[in-house]
């Protein structure tokens, strides 16, 4: 979850001089000015993070050899699924952005996904020389999927069916272990892996009907959470002092969703507004699958 942190800071660093207007006024030529532009950007974007990012946390740290660490088992995978999502907006957003500058689509998405593969292995490689961590063949796997998922889609049908989302509430869970799961609202957000959800957002009638009665905006949607791990690998944590133990388990959910970018309309204002909304999933009705036993969840976010 780190290294997803860093991430939105990239992706904050990366927009503010241009994603306003890049959506706005897309070129229907390739702009050299742009193009230019936006790799100068990001280029400076990447080193800037990457080296703030070793300044801020990683200097501080033993440092030893290149070497890698085997993590795949860890927080049953929620922090590998959000590599996954992280990969898959990265690429989008920065294909979106060489779009804009007029280039062919193709060739746009190939550079998304390009960006995001280069990103996100940075942070291996600054991990593969730090003693308390190491290179993780799980995260570059994870951050290929999500990458490949956006690629595929993007450069064979020119549209994202299937959309990854994130959604969060407070798990109650962070007050037992504060330093590991956050000890303040924006910390338990990004730290606390049980009170977040990954969801996989789609609507399969448009798929193969695209005269169907139900809405293009109107999506189902699938999602992946933990409860009740405050370790990492994914140990009984007992609270002696209350008398209080904490098994972990896994969570699946089926929900509706809505497709922002669905929803029709000419004003290009409107549309980035909705293509800032979906990387959230709405907030709805759900069925859980956990602990062999389906449940039903009047309101879940």
């Amino acid at each position: 979850m780190r290294k997803l942190i860093y991430f939105l800071l990239f992706i904050f660093c990366f927009s503010t001089s241009s994603s306003a207007q890049s959506f706005l006024t897309p070129s229907d030529s390739l702009n050299k000015k742009r193009l230019i532009g936006v790799s100068a950007t990001g280029a400076a974007a990447w080193a800037g993070s990457i080296s703030a990012l070793y300044f801020v946390w990683y200097k501080d740290f033993p440092k030893s050899k290149f070497h890698t660490f085997d993590d795949s088992h860890e927080w049953q995978q929620m922090d590998k699924v959000g590599h996954m999502y992280s990969s898959w907006q990265f690429g989008r957003f920065v294909g979106d952005l060489y779009e804009w500058t007029g280039l062919d689509h193709k060739k746009s998405s190939l550079i998304g996904a390009g960006f995001s593969i280069g990103y996100m292995t940075t942070f291996e490689l600054l991990d593969a020389t730090n003693e308390q961590w190491g290179f993780s063949w799980s995260d570059v796997g994870f951050n290929t999927l999500g990458t490949l998922t956006y690629w595929s889609q993007e450069y064979f049908w020119n549209e994202q069916y299937c959309h990854f989302k994130f959604s969060a509430h407070d798990s109650g869970l962070a007050q037992y272990r504060p330093n590991v799961l956050g000890n303040s609202f924006a910390s338990k957000l990004l730290k606390d892996y049980n009170g977040q959800t990954y969801w996989m957002s789609f609507n399969p009638i448009s798929w193969f009907k695209e005269d169907s009665k139900i809405p293009k905006w109107l999506n189902l949607s699938l999602g992946y959470s933990i409860n009740n791990q405050l370790l990492g690998d994914g140990g009984t944590y007992v609270v002696a002092s209350e008398q209080l133990s904490f098994t972990p388990y896994r969570q699946y959910f089926l929900s509706l969703d809505v497709n922002f970018e669905a929803i029709k309309t000419d004003k290009r204002w409107l549309k980035l507004i909705f293509r800032g909304l979906n990387f959230i999933k709405v907030p709805f009705p759900a069925l859980e699958l956990s602990q062999g036993k389906l449940g039903f969840r009047p309101f879940y976010f």
